[in-house]
């Protein structure tokens, strides 16, 4: 199994300026990568305030000239939201400057603010993301497109980078709902599940995607990739208390925003009842809980997990510490799966 660390869009707008946020980001990188984490998985929001957050695509570009073979993810970058042939590029570029390294998780988005800023709606995000996708697919492999879709418009194109990995970069599209993973196995894409749905949903879900690819046409999949909140320390009750604040903190925030879990689930969460979620969810727990927690998961067929390490609240010694602690106890038996 491969394992990846995934950063999002909870750093405090007030906790920390944002150059120091970035030293401290750059930090967990070489941490994460001394640590021996396979992925570095960056996510994608504009306007996430109370948090403050860099975009994906230049900061995957600056830390492809880092030391080291770390894949270069992101998880997941909103296409709904972007122009196809300029994302096409830009792929294409991260791709030649990682050397291949880079895989483009992608998602519908689901902030109505954030759709209003790009002068779309969210009526339109599905329909609008597998119309981007099938164009880049064919300006990455065609010599020549000429599209005219419900959204886009190319005549006579001939694109001016190509990616390094052929046919393209592995594709991870992001699913939160029935229709969202039929989607996905009937695209014939990698399914990359997110971080709320439960241990059922997501059995549930991966086996209506490989209903959906036998249904198309498509071979089974060579990946499928899971998302999950993740705490460990030296015992379930030290990682439970350690864990609660920001937990609390995050899903307050995401509740706030749209964020689409079920609203007893984000209730118990914000209400600071996140025990209940380690049941379903969330990984909590010590080395070996946690370790037990994910074979669940790679007995579905999961081949690739993204983990969330930090959250609001901790310092930069804690993270790191969180970091060690999993590479050293965590990682090594992920890797031998």
């Amino acid at each position: 199994m491969e394992v990846g660390y995934q950063v999002g869009q909870v750093v405090d707008r007030d906790s920390v300026g944002l150059q120091q946020q970035w030293q401290n980001q750059l930090e967990q990188f070489r941490a994460s990568r001394d640590a021996g984490f396979d992925i570095y998985c960056w996510a994608h929001h504009y306007l996430i305030d109370p948090f403050q957050h860099f975009q994906p695509l230049p900061v995957l570009a600056r830390l492809a000239a880092e030391p080291g073979n770390m894949k270069l993810a992101t998880s997941v970058l909103l296409l709904p939201l972007m122009n196809p042939v300029d994302i096409a590029e830009q792929v294409a570029t991260i791709d030649h400057i990682s050397e291949g390294r880079f895989i483009l998780g992608l998602g519908l988005g689901y902030r109505p603010e954030e759709f209003e800023a790009f002068g779309t709606s969210l009526k339109h995000r599905a329909a609008r993301n597998s119309e981007a996708l099938e164009l880049m697919i064919r300006l990455w492999t065609e010599d020549e497109v000429t599209h005219h879709g419900r959204f886009f418009d190319v005549s006579n194109a001939r694109p001016t980078a190509r990616t390094y990995q052929k046919p393209h970069p592995k594709i991870w599209l992001a699913a939160m709902s029935d229709p969202a993973v039929r989607r996905v196995g009937r695209e014939g894409h990698t399914l990359f599940i997110g971080p709320a749905q439960s241990y059922e949903v997501t059995k549930r879900h991966i086996d209506i995607y490989r209903e959906e690819l036998d249904r198309n046409g498509h071979p089974p999949p060579e990946d499928i990739v899971l998302l999950r909140e993740f705490f460990c320390a030296n015992s379930r009750t030290e990682a439970l208390e350690k864990a609660s604040a920001g937990f609390q903190r995050k899903y307050e925030v995401y509740g706030a925003h749209g964020f689409q879990g079920s609203n007893d689930e984000l209730a118990d969460i914000v209400t600071g009842d996140i025990e209940t979620q380690t049941d379903s969810a969330f990984v909590i727990g010590s080395p070996q809980d946690c370790i037990e927690e994910l074979a669940r998961y790679r007995d579905l067929g999961v081949t690739q997990v993204a983990m969330r390490l930090y959250y609001p609240g901790m310092s930069q010694k804690e993270t790191h510490e969180h970091i060690e602690l999993v590479g050293r106890e965590v990682l090594p038996e992920l890797h031998r799966w």
